[in-house]
C-alpha cells in the first residue's frame, strides 16, 4: 500500500498514518510518498508514485483537497484498486463537482473509493491500521462502520476502555463511493466478525441497505446507532456530512423489519456489543431472576415487561428448583427472593440449580449491598457463574447495587468481561435485545405474495392523466385504478348533466353521495362541491344543480367533467393505509388509524417493500390502537385479513407502477371480520420526469 501525503513531522495527519501502520505487524508493504523524499518510520519516502516497484493494492491519499484529483490520476497510471481518501473539504463543504469527478474517473479505471472526508481503516486480520486515530486498537470480533470520522476516533478509546476487540473499523464519511452495504456484504461473510455496529448520519442507498441488513442479522447481531432524530439534528447531519438525514419514523421502522437493534445512545450500544459478543443464544424465552431484595426484583421485573423479557411462571416448578436454596421466609416465585442475609455461597446454590434446570433458559442476577459484602468473595463467585453459564450455553447478566465498593467491584468485573451492570434496566436491556436478535435469527420469511391486477388498464389510466398534463388523479380516475388492482371500492360514476345524475343514482342505488369532477378543484367541500347522504331523486336533482353553481361561483375558469354519483357506503372502522417512494429506501408502506384526526394522533407505522403477511401482521400491532381492530366494549374483530390484503396490493401497484409516486386510502373502511373492507377516498399522485413527487 502507498501513503500519498506521508509525512515525518508529527502535527500532520501523514505523520499519524505512518506510524499507525508501522507500529502493529501488517503483512503487506508499505511506500511512504511525498514529493520532499527522504526518509519516515525508517522507510524510504518515493516521491512519486510511479517509482514505486511492482504493483499497488491500496492507497491512502491525505494532501489538500485540491490536489487530490492529481493523486487519483497518478494512482490509475499505476493499477491501484482501492483509494482511501482521508482528505476533506469535498460534498461536506458543498464540493459536490469535485467529488463526483474524483469517483467518476476512479470507476472509468477500475478503482474503488473509500470517502472522501474519512479517518481511515483498520482490519484486524492483516494487522492494518491505516487510520490517524489511537495506535493501540484491541484485537476482537467487533466491527464498526462510522459516517463520523471524529466519533469513530473516540469509539476506538472508547472500546479499548470498554475492553472490547474490534475485527475492523472502516469510516465512510462522504459516501461518495462506497458505502455501508457493500461493507455489510463483506462482514456478513467475515468469520472474525461476530457484531456489526454502525453509526449513520444519512441514508442514500436505502434499498440495498435495508436488503444487506437483512442477510446481517440473519446470522449475527447488528447494532444501529442514528442520529438526525429531531429536525434541528437533522439539520447537524446534512452540513456534517452533505448527506439528508431521512425521515426517522421511517428509518425507525426499517430497521426494525431488517431485525436491526437500534441503540439510544453509545453508551448503550457498546453495552450490547460487549454483551452479545461473549453470551451464547438462548434456547429458548423463559427467564428467571434471582435476587437478595424485593424491591430490586420488582424493578427488574417492571425491566423485563418493558424490554419484551420472559419471565419463568411455574411456581410449582420454581418451588421445586429453588426451595432447597431459599430461607422459609423467602420467596420461590419468580423473582426468586433469597432474603438479604444471603451470601456468596448461597447465590451459588441458587445459580448452579437455575443453569442445571432445562426449564430455565437465561438468569438475571441482582444484588443489594449488605453489611457483609466483600468484594473479592463476590467477585469470584460472580466470574465463576459467568463462565459456568458460558460453558453450558446459557445466557446470565449481573447486577450490583451498592456503594463505592460495589461501584469498584463492577468496575474490575466489566474490565474482565464480565456482564454486570451497575443499573438493574442496563443489564435487563442487555437480555431484551439478546431476545429480539434470538427472534430474527429464527424468523421464516414467507414468499411474497404476487396478487392478480389488470397493468394495462393502469397504464391506460395514467397515460390519459398525462395527455392533460396533470400529476394527480381526479376521484373517479383513482377509484378505477384501484379496481384495475382488486381493491374494492364504492359503485361510481360521472353524470354530465340532471338526468344521467338520476339514472346514475337509481341504477347505484340510494343512498348515494355525489362530488364535483374537475381537476381544478381539489378541495370539494370548500367549493360546496360534496352532498352526503342522497336518498331519492328529488335530492339528486337539487344537489347536482347547487353542487355545479357552487363549483362556478367557487372558481369560474374551471374545467368541469361533470358530477361524480358514488354509492354512500355503510360506516366501519376507519383505517388508513399508504405508498410512497421514499427519497431513501423506496416504495414504503404505512398503516394507521384513518379519518380526521391522523395528522394529530400520528398514530401510524411503516415498512419497507416488499412485504409478507407476517410482517405486515407486525406492522399492524406497532399501531397504539390496534386493539381497536380486535373489538372492544363488545365490538366484533373487524376482517383483519382484508386490511392485509388491501396492502399486499396497494404495494404491489406502486412497486410495478413507476410513474405513481404517491398513493394514499384514507379512509380504508373496514367492516367485522368476514365481511371485508372499502376503499372510500384515494388519492393518487404522479412522479414527474425525474422521478420526483410533484
Amino acid at each position: 500500500m502507498a501513503v500519498i501525503g506521508a509525512s515525518g513531522e508529527k502535527n500532520k495527519v501523514g505523520c499519524k498514518l505512518m506510524e499507525n501502520l508501522t507500529a502493529i505487524s501488517f503483512k503487506g508493504k508499505i511506500h511512504p510518498v511525498n514529493v520532499k523524499g527522504g526518509e519516515i518510520c525508517g522507510l524510504r519516502v518515493f516521491t512519486d508514485l510511479q517509482q514505486i516497484e511492482g504493483p499497488v493494492d491500496m492507497a491512502v491519499i491525505a494532501i489538500p483537497a485540491k490536489s487530490v484529483f492529481g493523486a487519483v490520476e497518478s494512482c490509475a497510471r499505476k493499477g491501484v484498486k482501492f483509494l482511501v481518501i482521508i482528505t476533506s473539504g469535498f460534498s461536506e463543504v458543498g464540493n459536490n463537482e469535485e467529488e463526483k469527478r474524483i469517483v467518476e474517473y476512479a470507476h472509468q479505471h477500475g478503482m474503488r473509493v473509500l470517502g472522501p472526508n474519512i479517518f481511515g481503516i483498520y482490519s484486524g486480520k492483516v494487522g492494518l491500521n491505516a487510520t490517524f486515530g489511537p495506535r493501540d486498537v484491541r484485537k476482537g470480533n467487533v466491527a464498526i462502520v462510522t459516517q463520523s470520522g471524529a466519533l469513530g476516533i473516540a469509539m476506538i478509546g472508547k472500546t479499548a476502555t470498554e475492553n472490547i476487540g474490534l475485527s475492523a473499523i472502516v469510516s465512510v464519511g462522504n459516501k461518495a463511493d462506497i458505502e455501508e452495504a457493500e461493507l455489510l456484504e463483506y462482514l456478513i461473510a467475515d468469520d472474525e466478525t461476530k457484531i456489526i455496529m454502525l453509526y449513520i448520519e444519512g441514508v442514500h442507498s436505502g434499498e440495498r441497505m435495508a436488503e444487506m441488513m437483512k442477510r446481517a442479522t440473519a446470522r449475527k447481531p447488528v447494532i444501529v446507532i442514528k442520529s438526525g432524530r429531531s429536525k434541528r439534528g437533522a439539520l447537524a447531519a446534512a452540513s456534517h456530512t452533505g448527506a439528508l438525514a431521512g425521515t426517522d419514523e421511517i428509518f425507525d421502522s426499517v430497521m426494525k423489519q431488517c431485525g436491526v437493534l437500534r441503540a439510544e445512545s453509545l453508551q448503550e450500544a457498546f453495552n450490547w456489543c460487549k454483551f452479545l459478543a461473549s453470551t451464547p443464544v438462548p434456547k429458548g424465552r423463559s427467564t428467571v431472576i434471582i435476587t437478595n431484595g424485593g424491591g430490586v426484583g420488582v424493578m427488574a421485573t417492571d425491566a423485563c415487561e418493558k424490554y419484551k423479557v420472559d419471565l419463568f411462571d411455574d411456581h410449582v416448578a420454581t418451588k421445586e428448583i429453588f426451595g432447597s436454596v431459599t430461607p422459609d421466609f423467602g420467596s420461590t416465585k419468580n423473582p426468586i427472593d433469597i432474603t438479604g442475609q444471603a451470601l456468596a455461597k448461597h447465590y451459588d446454590g441458587g445459580l448452579v440449580a437455575a443453569m442445571n434446570d432445562a426449564r430455565i433458559h437465561a438468569v438475571i442476577a441482582l444484588y443489594c449491598q449488605t453489611a457483609d459484602f466483600d468484594k473479592s468473595t463476590y467477585s469470584e463467585m460472580i466470574v465463576s457463574n459467568v463462565n459456568r453459564y458460558r460453558k453450558n450455553g446459557k445466557p446470565i447478566v449481573f447486577s450490583l447495587v451498592g456503594g463505592e465498593e460495589v461501584e469498584d467491584c463492577i468496575r474490575e468485573l466489566r474490565r474482565q468481561g464480565v456482564p454486570v451492570f451497575g443499573d438493574v434496566y442496563e443489564a435487563v436491556q442487555c437480555f431484551g435485545t439478546m431476545f429480539r436478535h434470538m427472534d430474527r435469527l429464527t424468523r421464516i420469511s414467507e414468499p411474497a405474495e404476487e396478487p392478480p391486477m389488470d397493468l394495462d388498464c393502469m397504464s391506460g389510466i395514467i397515460s390519459e392523466v398525462r395527455a392533460e398534463g396533470r400529476a394527480f388523479l381526479l376521484s373517479h380516475e383513482a377509484q378505477a385504478l384501484m379496481e384495475a388492482a382488486g381493491i374494492p371500492v364504492p359503485k361510481s360514476r360521472i353524470a354530465t348533466n340532471i338526468r344521467e345524475a338520476v339514472e346514475f343514482s337509481e341504477s347505484i342505488g340510494y343512498p348515494v353521495v355525489m362530488k364535483i369532477a374537475s381537476k381544478d378543484i381539489i378541495h370539494k367541500s370548500d367549493a360546496g362541491g360534496v352532498a352526503l347522504d342522497l336518498l331519492n331523486k328529488e335530492e339528486v336533482m337539487d344537489a347536482y344543480q347547487a353542487i355545479i353553481r357552487n363549483a362556478r361561483k367557487y372558481k369560474p375558469d374551471a374545467v368541469i367533467k361533470g358530477v361524480e354519483i358514488v354509492k354512500m357506503i355503510q360506516k366501519g372502522t376507519e383505517t388508513i393505509i399508504g405508498a410512497r417512494r421514499d427519497r431513501a429506501f423506496g416504495p414504503v408502506m404505512m398503516f394507521g388509524l384513518g379519518g380526521i384526526y391522523v395528522e394529530v394522533l400520528k398514530d401510524v407505522a411503516f415498512r419497507a417493500l416488499p412485504l409478507d403477511r407476517r410482517e405486515i401482521i407486525s406492522m399492524l400491532k406497532d399501531i397504539r390502537s390496534y386493539s381497536l381492530l380486535l373489538g372492544v366494549r363488545g365490538e366484533t374483530q373487524r376482517d383483519i385479513e382484508s386490511i392485509v390484503d388491501t396492502i399486499i396490493k396497494l404495494g404491489d401497484v406502486i412497486r410495478k407502477c413507476e410513474d405513481i409516486s404517491d398513493i394514499e386510502i384514507n379512509p380504508l373502511m373496514v367492516y367485522e371480520q368476514g365481511h371485508g373492507a372499502m376503499a372510500v377516498d384515494v388519492r393518487i399522485l404522479l412522479s414527474d420526469n425525474r422521478g420526483e413527487r410533484k
